[in-house]
């Protein structure tokens, strides 16, 4: 009978520890992770098999041998001997300008439309309406070739360029505007521009500080300008205003002097930050509608008027509805930045497809674009919730 009933107590044992929660998910957990491994090592092994097959060497030594092409749109020196290495970091380079200037452009024109939407004239709402149903509902691809076939490859030859304030011009081969040119003493200038910028964060966080404790309000957006302004235009007149401009000149064919922006990259930013700004609109849209509309009344029984709630109570409040899915459309427009190998644009895919053609490493290059590609995205995701941790509503 005691044997029995120890045999009984064994087996109730391990029932239980059959269904026992914890024991069944690190028991998932183990076997999962078991299969992913092996399943990683068959890939891994098959490739090198295939590698060796195909008498391609695997690694990344290719990186330091002589490129062989040229790069039309470089913000470094590259000429066809520098190393496959420095055509990547130019690529890098293009595509981070593109995705940069595309974000800032996005959340601008975004904002505005989103905002217009909501706006009693009648005439404005229904404007931005149409421009977001338009572009929302067109791939970006299609839209880049919109710019870059249908608006700026019907623009005059460089003879009969269009000619712009501040002595630019505007033709099929791009856009083109003085070049300046600093002497010596410039290195002042961008040290009393940081110096500006900390000292405004400095009166912003003290004003802030003062508003919490006395009710008291500080002209701080004024200030800010004054000192983000003033400091390096008074750095500029101290060291003797060094600063000249070359400025762009019709040649036989074409433009000479002077910056240039290539059609490629122009319709590249364009599309992107058209194409995004919709999506951000809508974002903005229903973010502002997510605020209590007895907000807007307690705002307006305070005595403010409609442009001064909307700035200093409703968007502020929004902003915890808009940040998170805001990130969402700036991963996605760097990563639609990959869509210039269409029209040319030198960005990191267009690139390493050269690389790659000319090498035969596919692996390495696609593992180039993977890591970076996830780099941008977890860099603008931790940013991003760095300033939406910064934004959150307090509550006391």
């Amino acid at each position: 009978m005691a044997s029995q009933e120890t045999l009984g107590d064994h087996g109730s044992a391990r029932s239980s520890l059959l269904y026992d929660p914890k024991v069944r998910s690190v028991v998932f957990q183990v076997v999962v992770f078991v299969g992913l491994l092996v399943f990683v090592a068959w890939i891994v092994g098959n490739t090198i098999d295939n590698l060796r097959r195909a008498n391609i060497s695997s690694g990344y030594g290719f990186l330091n041998s002589r490129a062989g092409f040229d790069i039309a749109v470089s913000l470094i020196p590259f000429t066809p001997d520098s190393t496959f290495g420095r055509a990547l970091v130019t690529g890098l380079l293009n595509t981070l300008v593109v995705a940069f200037v595309g974000i800032l452009t996005a959340t601008i024109v975004g904002f505005l439309i989103g905002i217009g939407r909501l706006s009693k004239n009648w005439l404005i709402s229904r404007i931005c309406t149409v421009y977001v149903e338009v572009f929302r509902n067109i791939p970006p691809l299609l839209v880049i070739f919109f710019w870059y076939l249908g608006v700026l490859s019907v623009l005059p030859l460089p003879r009969d360029s269009i000619e712009l304030p501040l002595y630019s011009f505007l033709n099929s081969r791009g856009f083109f505007f003085p070049r300046a040119i600093w002497g010596e003493g410039a290195w002042l200038i961008p040290l009393a521009l940081v110096l500006g910028i900390a000292m405004s964060w400095f009166v912003a966080r003290r004003a802030h500080a003062r508003q919490m404790a006395t009710g008291q309000t500080f002209p701080v957006f004024w200030t800010s300008v004054g000192l983000i302004l003033g400091l390096p235009i008074l750095a500029f007149l101290v060291m003797g205003a060094p600063l000249s401009f070359e400025y762009p000149v019709l040649g036989t064919f074409n433009l000479n002097g002077g910056w240039t922006v290539k059609p490629e990259f122009l319709s590249l930013y364009l599309a992107l930050s058209f194409y995004t700004a919709s999506f951000i609109a809508e974002i903005v849209r229903a973010g502002i509608l997510g605020v209590a509309h007895g907000q807007s009344e307690a705002s307006f029984a305070l005595g403010l008027r409609p442009g001064q709630a909307l700035r200093l109570v409703i968007v502020p409040q929004a902003m915890r509805i808009v940040i998170p899915p805001l990130t969402s459309q700036y991963l996605n427009l760097t990563k639609n930045s990959s869509l210039a190998v269409a029209i040319g644009y030198p960005d990191l895919v267009a690139i390493g497809g050269t690389i790659l053609n000319q090498t035969g490493q596919s692996i390495e290059v696609v593992a180039i674009w993977m890591v970076v590609y996830l780099g941008l995205s977890l860099t603008t995701s931790v940013f991003m919730n760095w300033f939406n941790s910064r934004m959150a509503l307090v509550e006391r």
